[in-house]
């Protein structure tokens, strides 16, 4: 490998975890207070700007690192001519390509992937949450171009290959994967985007608009966000705060009609 290249552009907004490393590549002050000096190696760009990406590209660049779902900064799809605008750029000048499908992937979306609602192939891809259905295991998945560096010593992992993680995981791809089950997943995403569309309407003074992805939902407020989380609690209804003034919400993806319904009354009474 080229070792003189090591630097990954990455981008606004951006959340990839909590190691010291994935602190230094997300966008978030509040996630590095305290945890300084950050790791060298990261350059930040717009993110959906391909200009920026392009401009951002030297000779030490080696990758490109994007979740193709925002979640943390308030769930912010990218587009597909994004996600190809990326693969292109990294062909053109030798940079491998990195998906971050933690939050976004295993079914999520209504696709296996959130990346596969286009074209755009990965050469590295993360996740983890709910690959394991809420047991603890994470994965990376390489193409095998991109993985003739990861060679035995490069890495250690000290419960890698669990045996009741990796069965957790398994039984998770049993269902996901059962003919009809994502596409339940989008039909149930649709029911809730729409009924969400209604509460901004009817509530303009507490939600100002709302924006979605198969099951992940996010409602910018025009109030604090963590006013609308602690009045959504109070009616038993358990959500996460995000960036951009946001309150997600991530039912599970084997979500019914019925939860959808008690959720939405939940919501316009917190209103």
């Amino acid at each position: 490998g080229r070792t003189d290249r090591y630097r990954v552009i990455v981008f606004s907004g951006a959340f990839h975890g909590r190691t010291l490393a994935t602190i230094s590549a997300s966008d978030s002050e509040k996630g590095q207070a305290g945890f300084g000096p950050m790791t060298d190696g990261f350059d930040r760009v717009t993110f959906g700007d391909l200009d920026e990406v392009r401009g951002a590209v030297t000779g030490e660049t080696a990758a490109i690192l994007v979740e193709p779902v925002q979640g943390e900064s308030g769930i912010f799809p990218a587009t597909g001519k994004f996600l190809a605008g990326l693969r292109r750029i990294a062909d053109e000048f030798g940079l491998l390509l990195l998906f971050d499908e933690v939050q976004c992937g295993i079914g999520r979306t209504g696709k296996l992937f959130a990346h596969q609602w286009g074209e755009t192939k990965p050469d590295v891809m993360a996740l983890a949450k709910g690959l394991g259905g809420g047991f603890p295991i994470g994965a990376v998945l390489a193409t095998k171009e991109a993985a003739v560096g990861m060679t035995p010593g490069t890495h250690g992992c000290t419960f890698g290959g669990n045996p009741l993680a990796v069965a957790c995981a398994n039984a998770v791809l049993d269902v996901l994967l059962e003919d009809g089950f994502l596409g339940r997943v989008i039909e149930k995403g649709e029911s809730l985007k729409n009924k969400v569309e209604g509460i901004v309407a009817e509530f303009p003074n507490v939600l100002d608009s709302m924006r979605s992805k198969g099951l992940m939902l996010g409602m910018k407020c025009a109030c604090p966000n963590m006013d609308l989380v602690d009045a959504l609690r109070e009616h038993k209804i358990l959500t996460v705060p995000a960036g951009d003034n946001v309150v997600r919400f991530l039912p599970p993806l084997n979500v019914e009609d019925e939860h959808i319904d008690q959720a939405i009354a939940a919501l316009r009474d917190a209103c």
